[in-house]
């Protein structure tokens, strides 16, 4: 039976379509079955019609506080039965209680080459600090923002006189690759975090295949 996908969104949901499509492969062990966005103008609630998905928007503004929202949404979200819950483009600092109910089960993608570049303009800043490579990277969400454990990550090059705008086409023609397949992995039940003690503390890891993956997440070189 194929995994149930829940993708969060907060734009235009190319990440999403990426995942939509891929599900379209008969093969494909996962099916996205719903499709929440804090903003209602999200074009990518139109890309899930446009598939047939059930999709909902839960505007944050309607809420007086940050737990609140995050307690309707994860009742919304739990309607829908899913697998995994998947952050793509989720433009929300998600509470401890959210990332607690759903840990192991929560995949975002972020555009850097973590744990550089956390947050927000992170391709103005590759370029102002003079790299040479930029990219992206898959991660679980831990409490940490954009400090959960690497899965896989896809670099690109960084060229002289590039724009912000130049080097976010380079990056998301590479995230429409490797969410779709860490999400595949997942579902194949090939992939899970798990806690392990590490110099006497308490760290999450990435597992995939019965090996902990490196900070880098998987294949990196």
């Amino acid at each position: 039976m194929s995994s149930r996908i829940v993708v969060l969104i907060s734009g235009s949901g190319s990440n999403l379509q990426a995942i939509i499509d891929a599900s379209q492969d008969k093969d494909y062990p996962a099916e996205v079955v719903g499709v929440i966005s804090n903003k209602a103008d999200a074009y990518g609630l139109t890309r899930a019609t446009n598939a047939g998905i059930e999709s909902q928007a839960l505007s944050h503004k309607a809420f007086e506080s940050r737990e609140a929202y995050d307690v309707a949404l994860m009742a919304q979200i739990d309607n829908f039965k899913p697998d995994v819950i998947v952050l793509a483009g989720f433009m929300r600092i998600l509470t401890p209680d959210f990332v607690q109910h759903y840990q192991g089960k929560l995949l975002n993608i972020h555009p850097s080459l973590l744990p550089k570049y956390q947050g927000l303009n992170t391709h103005q800043r590759a370029i102002d600090a003079g790299d040479k490579e930029h990219g992206v990277s898959v991660h679980f969400v831990t409490e940490e923002l954009d400090g959960g454990p690497v899965i896989l990550q896809a670099k690109v090059p960084v060229f002289a006189g590039d724009t912000s705008d130049d080097l976010a086409a380079r990056v998301h023609e590479q995230e429409h690759r490797i969410y779709p397949l860490v999400v595949k992995w997942f579902a194949q039940n090939r992939l899970s975090m798990q806690q392990q003690v590490e110099n006497g503390q308490h760290v999450e890891k990435a597992i995939l295949d019965g090996n902990v993956l490196a900070p880098s997440g998987y294949a990196n070189d």
